[in-house]
């Protein structure tokens, strides 16, 4: 029996491309699969660039780093990385606002009922401060404030939740040096054809430019946007979703920064999308996000460059891409991650968490040769959930808008929208509350902080919070807002922070 199980066990996995998505995977397989069982083979050409613009990250990131168990200090010295609270949002509900969607809590559940609720009925009386001050992570961001989660009870210094700014391609070589030092074989070079088992139509092997073979069990494709196995060779199909999201090109170019490093990522809207600005320790990462069908490349490039802080300190890197995802990320004997699989376009950061999310599923769902279609519906209708609800998250931030000073911002105002969208965002305007489906990856705080910097706003809220009289329920929020300060002040500078933490690092 053991030795049928061992003839069905997978013993090469080729993985066709590099850059953050091949490189993690590599990564993670090494670390969990081991090289005595089975061999694990990247393929990277020199001749074809990597995306990389994806400096910011979600929380999630961190929990990739301890399985690999990485050293957090190294890793900050060797991807230029900063720490991330959450990403200020400005003029996107009108010009001129800004709001912020903070990493971690707003307040504090109050009579086993959401704070929100509570904030709500009185901020309906016109007696409460901003969401924002009852969140830590919102208010150390706008005092460029951090620290790592601290050990207090009940305490918000112990729930801070961090994510990074850093150099994706930095962070692609340091986890290409991990991988390779745990048995993983890179192999430079181009793959021109792709051969097919006539038996079931999976892929039997990948020629390369000058002839060599690299045959497999299982191939995954990171090869980006052009999909090279899983829709040039297979033809999988894709879902394109521009109508919800028509930004569908990006230009990125780094700049010296000119400000104290800040802890949060911005996202500002222009008359046409809009331009992200990242921190690392050596540079900043500027991007402008746009549409093709309401401004043109050049003049897109030209905004761009007008609004940096200091000169660029390389040209401009140009990206297209439709946004959507394919049909199935899994289809035979090759699975899909990155780029290959799908975008929903960064606005918050979940690039490299699809990537982590998708080596998650690969791990659980693990084949065999026999490539049961039960695991492989399930991988995909498990991918299927997780893009659909970040897309429904993401084009909440364009349709709740009051902009009008733009064709742009017409169209994305008055656009029809996923009815899956539509019932969440009624009820919260109806009744204040807000449901998390399943596992979803942004909960209850991402949606409200985006719901509500959004200038949403709910008729009522929850019924039982008039069990406390109106005096009860400001005593408490007094009591959170108070605790919030108290924790602020005992927050050094970021940047202080980190560069303690750096020195702290070449000197031991």
């Amino acid at each position: 029996m053991d030795n049928a199980v061992n003839q069905q066990s997978i013993k090469s996995v080729v993985i066709v491309g590099g850059g953050s998505a091949g490189w993690m995977t590599a990564a993670a397989l090494a670390k969990v699969l081991g090289n005595e069982h089975c061999q694990i083979t990247l393929i990277e050409s020199d001749q074809i660039g990597t995306v990389s613009v994806g400096e910011a990250t979600i929380p999630q990131v961190q929990l990739f780093n301890r399985i690999l168990e990485i050293d957090e200090q190294e890793f900050l010295k060797a991807t230029q990385a900063t720490f991330k609270l959450g990403i200020s949002f400005e003029n996107w509900l009108q010009k001129e606002h800004r709001y912020f969607h903070p990493f971690g809590s707003y307040g504090t559940n109050i009579e086993a009922l959401p704070f929100h609720h509570f904030w709500l009925k009185m901020a309906q009386q016109g007696q409460v401060p901003s969401l924002e001050q009852y969140s830590l992570a919102a208010v150390a961001a706008q005092h460029n404030k951090f620290i790592h989660p601290q050990n207090q009870k009940n305490s918000p210094l112990a729930g801070i939740n961090y994510a990074y700014h850093f150099d994706a391609t930095l962070y692609a070589k340091f986890l290409a040096e991990y991988a390779i030092k745990r048995g993983v074989e890179k192999i430079n070079g181009k793959v021109i054809d792709v051969g097919i088992r006539a038996d079931n139509g999976h892929i039997q092997e990948v020629i390369l430019e000058g002839g060599q073979r690299i045959s497999g069990d299982l191939f995954i494709d990171c090869s980006g946007f052009k999909g090279l196995l899983i829709e040039q060779t297979l033809k999988t199909g894709f879902d394109d979703w521009s109508h919800y999201l028509p930004c569908n090109r990006a230009i990125a170019v780094p700049c010296s920064a000119t400000t104290a490093l800040k802890p949060y990522t911005q996202s500002i809207a222009e008359a046409v999308g809009w331009r992200w600005r990242i921190p690392l320790q050596s540079r900043i990462g500027n991007g402008y996000v746009y549409s093709s069908e309401f401004i043109e490349d050049d003049k897109a490039e030209d905004l761009l460059l007008q609004r940096l802080e200091s000169e660029p300190l390389t040209e401009v890197n140009k990206l297209r891409w439709t946004t959507g995802m394919r049909k199935k990320s899994w289809n035979k004997n090759c699975i899909t991650i990155g780029l290959s699989a799908g975008f929903v376009e960064p606005l918050e950061s979940t690039g490299l968490h699809l990537i982590q999310s998708a080596i998650a599923k690969l791990m659980t769902l693990f084949p065999t040769k026999a490539f049961n279609q039960c695991d492989i519906d399930m991988f995909n209708q498990q991918t299927e959930k997780e893009y659909v609800n970040i897309r429904d998250f993401i084009i909440l931030h364009y349709k709740a808008t009051e902009r009008e000073d733009s064709e742009f911002w017409r169209y994305c105002r008055h656009m029809s929208i996923p009815a899956s969208l539509q019932q969440k965002m009624e009820m919260y305007q109806q009744t204040g509350r807000i449901f998390r489906q399943g596992n979803e990856l942004f909960n209850e705080t991402s949606w409200l902080a985006v719901l509500n910097g959004q200038g949403i706003k709910p008729h009522s809220y929850h019924p039982l919070v008039d069990r406390l009289t109106p005096d009860e329920i400001s005593t408490r929020l007094n009591n959170i807002e108070q605790v919030v300060q108290r924790s602020l002040a005992v927050m050094p500078d970021h940047q202080q922070y980190l560069e303690q933490l750096l020195a702290a690092t070449r000197s031991s």
